[in-house]
């Protein structure tokens, strides 16, 4: 098959969640013998210079990165408000992109357009009239879901107003346009549940396996990810994730303040390690004790491997956490919250642990730090749930049958 990608943000080099979910997508299908082009979007969020892919990466996927200004326009963003319109998905409407797109639809055939997130859906009607693809959407979340979220966790009243604006117009945007595509991806099961849920009409039509709606997660290339060894320093926490992504700054600082220095006082020698892209000045100057803010780490799967027991703390977000699988594949003790775990086909006190409130955090911290071979069977476990249900090679074929189920 020959598949165009299109995405809200370049695949490659894969530092964070989304772009490392759409390059494992990209390269699985590669390997497996298709045909398969890149088109994403560029912006000050995540930019990507001319010398952060390899000319190989580029050979190989045909890649081009067009640049659009996703910067928040306070004006424009005033606007919005009595329009009735989804000021997310705006942003990312570009002439420039879509005139490209045209250009790449001309040039050659596609079997499938997929579709990375509900952020380009604006372009589906480009294809539409330039390509008799089928076009399936890859949804890495409920979008609107996640700034609901995000707005019940908010205390000044007025930003929670315009957040849950925001989180209105976006599920309006995305509940219409659902319908519009040949297929939908979703990244879990419990994703595709509340979609076929929205959609389903009829006897059958979009529900999960039906052929239009499937399941189809997140997976690890096992070959990057050798059996775990001990790590260095396996009596520590760690935290990791990209900074510039609301739920992981907002999940981390309520850890901070409301678990860690009770954690501290039972364990002053314990150390709680921070990494991730594009941490936010408050994080860069903030003193807790024996807390060590990283930043960026060259190596993020090195850094999972030194530290002893993952924190995921999120409040908020929806899909599925990437990092909670690559901590799993390192064969990492996890603790999250049940939003964290969300998605996963996990077993609360077999492959993780699941605490909410500060206490329950305190409690779990304290039963792995007492039971250290408790611990480690927790990580053996997480890791043999990757290699059953994360292999990538399980999951690339999942989603060739369901491309092939679309294009007859």
């Amino acid at each position: 098959m020959k598949i165009l990608v299109i995405s809200n943000k370049s695949p490659y080099p894969p530092r964070e969640g989304g772009p490392i979910a759409m390059n494992m997508v990209v390269e699985g299908l590669i390997s497996e013998g298709h045909q398969v082009k890149v088109l994403a979007v560029n912006s000050f969020k995540y930019n990507i210079g001319p010398d952060d892919i390899p000319e190989a990466y580029r050979l190989k996927t045909g890649i081009e990165l067009i640049d659009v200004d996703l910067r928040i326009k306070p004006l424009a963003a005033f606007l919005n408000l009595f329009t009735g319109r989804s000021y997310h998905v705006e942003r990312f409407i570009s002439s420039n992109f879509r005139k490209r797109l045209v250009e790449v639809l001309k040039a050659e055939p596609f079997d499938i357009v997929q579709m990375e997130t509900i952020f380009v859906a604006p372009y589906l009607k480009t294809v539409r009239a330039n390509s008799d693809a089928k076009v399936v959407l890859r949804a890495h979340n409920i979008e609107y879901l996640i700034w609901h979220r995000v707005a019940e966790g908010i205390q000044n009243p007025v930003k929670r107003l315009y957040m849950r604006h925001l989180a209105d117009t976006l599920k309006r945007y995305e509940l219409s346009m659902l319908p519009r595509f040949d297929g939908i991806a979703a990244i879990t099961e419990k994703d595709a549940e509340y979609f076929s849920g929205q959609l389903a009409v009829g006897s059958g039509q979009w529900a999960v396996g039906s052929g239009q709606l499937a399941a189809i997660p997140f997976g690890i290339d096992l070959d990057n990810f050798p059996p775990p060894v001990p790590s260095e320093e396996p009596v520590s926490l760690f935290s990791i994730g990209a900074m510039n992504w609301i739920p992981n700054a907002e999940g981390v600082r309520w850890f901070l303040h409301h678990v860690w220095p009770e954690v501290h006082k039972e364990f002053p020698s314990l150390k709680y390690y921070l990494a991730g892209r594009e941490m936010p000045d408050w994080m860069l100057r903030m003193s807790f004790p024996n807390v060590e803010v990283l930043g960026e780490v060259d190596d993020a799967r090195e850094f999972i491997d030194t530290h002893g027991i993952m924190i995921v703390p999120l409040l908020s977000g929806s899909g599925i956490r990437i990092k909670i699988i690559e901590g799993m594949a390192a064969g990492k003790a996890i603790i999250s919250t049940m939003i964290g775990a969300e998605g996963i086909d996990c077993t609360n006190g077999k492959n993780i642990l699941v605490a909410n409130a500060p206490c329950e955090f305190i409690d779990m911290i304290s039963l792995c730090l007492g039971d250290m071979e408790r611990c480690a069977k927790l990580g053996q476990a997480a890791r043999r749930l990757v290699e059953t249900t994360y292999d990538r090679r399980l999951i690339i074929q999942k989603l060739i049958s369901f491309y092939k189920q679309l294009t007859g």
